[in-house]
């Protein structure tokens, strides 16, 4: 066993780091007496809006909820598909069917492990039923085929909805994730690039009549007299949160230039393994949620990194068409999703959080580089 312990993620020490900071946010909202969507929510949906630049943010409870929000807010039918892929957090999917639609599942382009345009071409040309939204999963930090993915569903008068769970402060161009599609759904679970201290979320937009139908949404549907004019849900960011938001959004582009950085040292470390190193678009500034390898080695890579004290994570271990909730119930596309079921047996996600330490980092590649060896 290494002396050495690195783990895989440590979001204590992101407390630490602002520990002054956000204890003064907190005890700002506890001595304001206002807790449930107060001046900390309003503020923070101001201030999260303009970074991603939409016009819009709704808080609410969880990314989830989010995701759930979003396809709300577009009015599916009970037999209408919503598009995604099953190479993610099972969170997408649930979020489909909560929404009361029906999950299509896609395969993942085998560089990016995000939406195979080729395949949303052949579905959305010859659909199983109507198509109510396209999902594109932002996995890992990065995007995918972002400009084929929204030109298709412009093609077929379908909308994207952005899942940014994992890229909040990443960029397509001169534009950041989650300012493209129809909507974007934005977790902050605590160890997410902006992450809480529980569970948050964000729905962002830029149509304003939707954006007043979502804040009612978020409360049982309710009118200015608390009256439901259509059904809503309890799902509320609440205002504990929104302050330690507030207070780490003013730190996101310090701490996503960190992972960049982390990234790059691995890169370095990895030149030469027998390891799969992620592939980035040309036209893509990562974030580095996760930094994932592949390895058709994988769980004896990963045992010879944790004898070493390097603590890894599998994202995502089984496919979302794989798990007996979903296996043999939800519609597949024409691929039958070869690649995200090899993804699933081979991603490993290294450690990756901004206050890791120069030691440590330099602790993984060297026991990467004999781990491998050892293989």
């Amino acid at each position: 066993m290494s002396e050495c312990q690195v783990p895989q993620t440590d979001p204590r020490a992101a407390y630490l780091e602002q520990r002054a900071q956000i204890d003064a946010a907190i005890a700002r909202v506890l001595d304001s007496g206002r807790y449930i969507l107060g001046e900390e929510v309003a503020r923070f949906e101001r201030e999260f809006a303009d970074y991603i630049g939409r016009r819009y943010a709704v808080g609410v409870a969880s990314g989830t909820d989010a995701l759930i929000g979003a396809l709300r807010a577009l009015e599916p039918e009970s037999t209408d598909y919503v598009i995604a892929v099953s190479h993610t957090a099972v969170a997408t999917v649930a979020a489909i069917e909560l929404a009361g639609a029906r999950p299509l599942l896609l395969d993942i382009d085998a560089a990016t492990f995000t939406l195979d345009p080729e395949e949303l071409a052949q579905v959305l040309a010859k659909p199983p039923g109507r198509i109510a939204a396209i999902i594109t999963v932002h996995l890992y930090g990065q995007a995918g085929d972002v400009h084929a993915i929204l030109s298709l569903g412009n093609r077929y008068g379908v909308p994207v909805i952005e899942d940014c769970a994992q890229s909040h402060g990443a960029r397509f161009g001169s534009k950041a994730l989650g300012s493209l599609g129809e909507m974007a759904a934005f977790s902050f679970y605590p160890t997410k690039n902006l992450g809480a201290f529980g569970d948050g979320g964000a729905i962002l937009l830029d149509d304003a009549r939707r954006y007043e139908r979502l804040l009612a949404y978020r409360q049982y549907g309710w009118n200015t007299h608390r009256v439901s004019a259509f059904v809503g849900a309890c799902t509320r960011l609440d205002e504990l949160q929104a302050a330690i938001l507030r207070t780490k959004l003013l730190q996101l582009d310090h701490d996503n230039a960190r992972r960049q950085h982390i990234a790059g040292r691995y890169e370095h470390s990895l030149a030469g393994l027998p390891l799969r190193r992620p592939q980035i678009r040309h036209d893509v500034l990562p974030v580095f949620h996760q930094y994932v390898v592949g390895s058709a080695k994988r769980d004896a890579l990963r045992e010879a990194l944790a004898r070493r004290g390097v603590n890894t994570n599998i994202h995502y271990p089984v496919p979302v068409h794989l798990q007996p909730a979903y296996q043999g119930r939800v519609a597949l596309g024409p691929s039958g999703l070869s690649r995200s079921e090899r993804a699933a047996r081979e991603v490993l996600s290294l450690p990756m959080y901004p206050q890791l330490s120069e030691q440590q980092i330099e602790h993984v590649g060297t026991a990467l580089n004999e781990a491998c060896g050892a293989l």
